[in-house]
């Protein structure tokens, strides 16, 4: 995977201190950062700190694994199997500001095809709106809830926010193709049906090596998952929330 760009290889048992500056600028400047050559040993939890307080997951952990239950079946939509996802952003049913940074490793890589993890560029997706919808995004306010998923699983949560909301380090923006309660206001549907499109046309897919790490921006990164058919995929998951 090193011919990927924003690869930053050998990263060994430690993140330097240039590596972590060139992570920070790779941050700003394209959304993501992909590291290898990660050797047993690495604390993944102490150097993906480096860039911020680790924020809590939906069971209080701080690490979610995302690998297939054997109770989930692939007619749920659903992280916890095998099946496709759509692309969205995290914690967009929470209050307050979702988490800056989401960072995923493997500890065990699908076997065959599929598994990769999907991204686009939210920002990129923006020009497509005028001034004037941009206003709106930061004006109205839409319903978003967690997934009928976490539901069967007694998690019911949701929160009131705009799609775009200015903060102190950057736009925060916020997408789901499929957890916003939908309403014809003129200017949603075209956000949540255009993203989809938007990132079909413009995906970029990372197969994480095992032991490698991918970082991005979810305040401007739209993510997902393609299917995959190996039930022994492992990847684990932490959130960064902003400094």
């Amino acid at each position: 995977m090193t011919h990927l760009p924003n690869t930053i290889s050998g990263v060994g048992r430690s993140l330097r201190d240039d590596d972590l500056a060139l992570m920070r600028h790779l941050l700003d400047a394209d959304g993501y950062v992909y590291l290898t050559g990660i050797t047993d040993g690495f604390d993944y939890l102490a150097e993906v700190s480096r860039l911020g307080p680790l924020a809590r997951q939906y069971s209080g952990a701080l690490v979610r694994d995302i690998r297939p239950a054997p109770d989930i079946g692939n007619d749920v939509y659903s992280a916890s199997n095998t099946r496709e996802l759509t692309p969205h952003t995290e914690s967009y049913e929470f209050e307050g500001i979702p988490p800056r940074y989401v960072a995923l490793w493997c500890v065990r890589p699908a076997e065959g095809p599929g598994g990769e993890t999907t991204l686009a560029d939210g920002h990129r997706f923006l020009q497509q709106f005028s001034a004037d919808d941009q206003d709106l995004m930061r004006s109205r306010v839409y319903e978003w809830r967690s997934s009928p998923s976490l539901a069967s699983q007694g998690v019911r949560i949701s929160a009131r926010h705009p799609i775009l909301e200015p903060h102190d380090d950057g736009l925060v923006m916020r997408y789901s193709n499929q957890d916003i309660v939908r309403v014809d206001d003129g200017l949603l549907p075209r956000y949540v049906d255009g993203g989809r499109q938007f990132f079909d046309a413009n995906k970029r897919a990372i197969r994480i090596e095992r032991n490698a790490a991918l970082i991005w921006d979810n305040w401007r990164m739209m993510h997902a998952r393609n299917g995959f058919g190996d039930r022994s995929r492992h990847l684990r998951r932490v959130l960064i929330a902003t400094q």
